[in-house]
């Protein structure tokens, strides 16, 4: 059984140049300028609405902000087109039935990074160290919270 499945992405400004557009055209959509998407500037995390842990996301969050800045909401307060459930995450649900890679185990801890390497406010290596400070506050925050649901069952 797994407890905590966190799985690392990054998006960069190929996806709109390159992956959408091959995407679109496999799959027989016409691309144009107006297809084109934001991509968020900075970190967020994706989570499974099915599986709420706010404070094991507000810890994966505190972390990356000692190492990068944190995605701010679009001008209609959404990232990606997604509702904001709290700072710098978003919630899908069930990742397991549209097929996103959190979705692959049943952790009850389970959650998809995002960062930008191509931002102009962090280079490529703060962005490798705001995923390894995510990890480290995810991992940080569910042994301390397992001590005390452990504790409490004695």
């Amino acid at each position: 059984n797994w407890i905590c499945h966190i799985d690392l992405h990054e998006t960069t400004d190929t996806d709109e140049t390159e992956f959408r557009p091959a995407k679109a055209a496999r799959d027989g959509i016409v691309w144009t300028e107006e297809s084109k998407g934001e991509i968020p500037d900075g970190f967020y995390l994706v989570q499974d609405t099915t599986s709420p842990k706010s404070g094991w996301f507000a810890a994966m969050i505190d972390s990356v902000k000692k190492v990068t800045h944190i995605a701010p909401a679009d001008s209609e307060g959404k990232l990606i087109g997604e509702e904001i459930s709290q700072e710098g995450v978003i919630g899908i649900p069930n990742n397991k039935h549209l097929g996103l890679c959190a979705g692959v185990t049943n952790a009850p801890y389970r959650a998809t990074t995002e960062v930008y390497p191509d931002s102009p406010k962090a280079t490529p290596e703060q962005c490798n160290e705001a995923q390894v400070a995510c990890i480290a506050g995810g991992l940080d925050y569910i042994i301390s919270e397992e001590k005390i649901i452990a504790a409490t069952m004695e």
